[in-house]
């Protein structure tokens, strides 16, 4: 994104800072790129979020502040408010992601405890108008949910991230300082992130450049390229992992054992993003759990394979971007001594795959639009 802003605008562009994955960096001529920790924070995203927000300081009612925002910036963009430290923030980030809590409530616990996101880049950088050019992860593409909205009116409260805290029973696990802030907010003693009549939103203009919806059509326009029939089941995929990659494999069954809801062959598709509660010790995404779920139902198919993959080229706090499986994967597993049930129990998808060679390893796109959830079928039916 800021490569092509460079390309568009070229000397006309004064400064800038761009935050990416470790990885992910590419040669700008008048932005400064800072690599950082994804999915959980580190110190080098905090040291390039207190510079972009020194930069956006200093910007005038005549300059233009061009934000370009992308999923991921929730963790690329770690500013502890109040007393909170880096490892307090750390923390709460890797509590949320192993809860099973939606983005959209890790997102609202992680705007109340930030001084960037929720609106609050774009108050740094009133009085200077603000464009804000965002591509989507978030289903629905809401703009105050990606990235946690940095440049967004914010409708969520203190009031709703405790809540959140509470649903999930992290209390007891939070830092202190971050329970402390969180509380003293609801009390009304900490400023509330900025709400849609906030002045500071009145230069703020939000476009919306791409999304999953848009990820998700052009796969099914290059399936029926290649002579399949595309179904787009949804692009608002989510839930538990595991259990809504039975609901998927149960509509590819019925597809190649009764041709319905399309006759083979067929490429099924959908988008979006699913959860993982982590209840073993193991490694692995969402992706991945979505594939490894999948084994069961699709043992014994022939001419069929479904594949999960993230749109970013990683998979959760892995080098894949997901997995794919078929009707021999079970086979195959057994034969190298692996059990994808006890794989699944243990949340440990990525060596299972990693052993078979069917991780899906794109290295970095450099966009992020969410996830992606596929099945080619080509009339199988169980052997």
């Amino acid at each position: 994104m800021a490569g092509a802003i460079e390309d568009i605008l070229g000397s006309r562009i004064n400064a800038g800072v761009v935050i990416v994955k470790y990885g992910y960096a590419v040669p700008l001529r008048r932005i400064r790129v800072v690599e950082a920790g994804h999915p959980l924070p580190d110190a080098a995203g905090q040291r390039g979020a207190e510079a972009l927000l020194a930069l956006v300081h200093g910007a005038g009612p005549g300059d233009l502040v061009l934000c370009l925002i992308s999923g991921g910036g929730s963790a690329l963009l770690p500013a502890p408010a109040g007393d909170m430290s880096l490892d307090d923030e750390i923390t709460v980030t890797n509590l949320l992601l192993r809860s099973g809590a939606t983005i959209q409530e890790v997102n609202t616990v992680r705007k109340h405890l930030s001084r960037i996101k929720g609106g609050r880049l774009a108050a740094a950088a009133s009085p200077a108008g603000v464009v804000a050019l965002v591509l989507s992860d978030v289903l629905g593409d809401p703009i105050d949910a990606i990235a946690s909205g940095p440049t967004a009116p914010d409708l969520t409260t203190f009031g709703d991230a405790l809540e959140i805290i509470r649903r999930y029973g992290l209390a007891a696990s939070m830092p202190v300082a971050a329970m402390t802030y969180m509380q003293r907010g609801a009390a009304g003693r900490e400023p509330e992130t900025p709400k849609p009549d906030d002045p500071v939103f009145r230069r703020v203009q939000t476009v919306l450049v791409g999304s999953n919806e848009q990820a998700v059509a052009a796969a099914a326009a290059r399936a029926k390229a290649l002579g399949f029939r595309p179904l787009i089941l949804t692009t608002y995929l989510e839930g538990e992992a595991r259990e809504v990659a039975r609901v998927f494999c149960s509509v590819v069954r019925g597809i190649g054992t009764r041709g319905m809801p399309l006759a083979p062959p067929a490429c099924l598709l959908a988008g979006g993003e699913t959860t993982v509660t982590m209840r073993g010790q193991g490694r692995g995404g969402r992706c991945q759990e979505f594939a490894l779920a999948s084994v069961p139902t699709l043992t014994g198919w022939a001419n069929t394979v479904v594949a999960a993959f993230g749109t970013d080229g990683t998979d959760g706090p892995t080098d894949a971007a997901g997995a794919l499986v078929d009707g021999e994967t079970a086979v195959r597993a057994r034969g190298l001594g692996l059990d994808a049930g006890r794989a699944l129990a243990d949340n440990d998808s990525y060596p299972f795959f990693q052993r078979l060679g069917d991780l899906l390893m794109t290295g970095p796109t450099r966009t992020n639009v969410n996830d992606i959830y596929l099945a080619l079928v080509g009339g199988a039916q169980k052997r």
